[in-house]
């Protein structure tokens, strides 16, 4: 199979590695601000919740959970009928949003410890109501200082997408391995590697700029 023919295949398989990429950073990341806002809370039940949750999805792989969605879902008793996933797409976009939703979570928790005390008590002074303080003043400077471990965990999260083909997804992975079987070509695993390169490139430029944009 010669280079130009694997390259359309190669690229349909990056569309995949995208789509997932794209979904999972659009839910995991108000998932994570959201499970900030609960894990910084008053409500000492729910931030133990919250603290457990974490501590589950960033304390076992990703790829178990990526079994646990779509293979052990079924087998859970009385509800297992109800929440099977059947898409393997699906399955795999939900056990990704749910495990980097608690990466981002614990980057966001860092980031709004980071913002100086001195700003609630200068809010407090200006007389602006604690939700004023918190979108105006506090998650501005928070998203700041989060943003270069968030540029890092969305680079990670573009390699960890390969994670997939375990399921049976035809992602860059799958589709590169399957034509290295067919041909005995290993040249197409360095194929795959400018590709992956690319897109990590990409993104670093993306948030780059982002850093320079919200650098005052």
């Amino acid at each position: 199979m010669p280079l130009n023919e694997w390259i359309p295949q190669m690229a349909q398989g990056c569309l995949l590695t995208l789509k997932l990429f794209a979904v999972t950073i659009v839910f995991s990341v108000p998932l994570g601000l959201l499970l900030t806002f609960l894990y910084t809370s008053k409500n000492r039940v729910v931030t133990k919740i919250i603290a457990l949750y974490i501590l589950l999805m960033r304390g076992t792989p990703l790829l178990l959970q990526i079994f646990f969605v779509y293979f052990g879902l079924p087998y859970l008793p009385v509800i297992g009928k109800y929440v099977t996933i059947n898409s393997r797409f699906v399955a795999g976009a939900v056990a990704f949003i749910f495990n980097y939703a608690a990466y981002f979570a614990e980057i966001f928790r860092g980031g709004l410890l980071s913002v100086d005390k001195g700003q609630y008590e200068a809010a407090k002074v200006l007389g602006l109501s604690e939700t004023q303080t918190r979108f105006k003043i506090v998650l501005p400077q928070m998203f700041r200082i989060s943003l270069p471990a968030v540029s890092n965990e969305a680079i990670i999260l573009i390699k960890d997408t390969a994670l997939v083909t375990a399921i049976g997804l035809v992602d860059l992975l799958k589709v590169t391995k399957t034509i290295v079987n067919k041909t005995t070509n290993v040249s197409a695993f360095l194929v795959a590697t400018l590709f992956y390169l690319v897109m990590s490139y990409i993104l670093t430029l993306v948030f780059k700029f982002l850093e320079k944009k919200f650098d005052y």
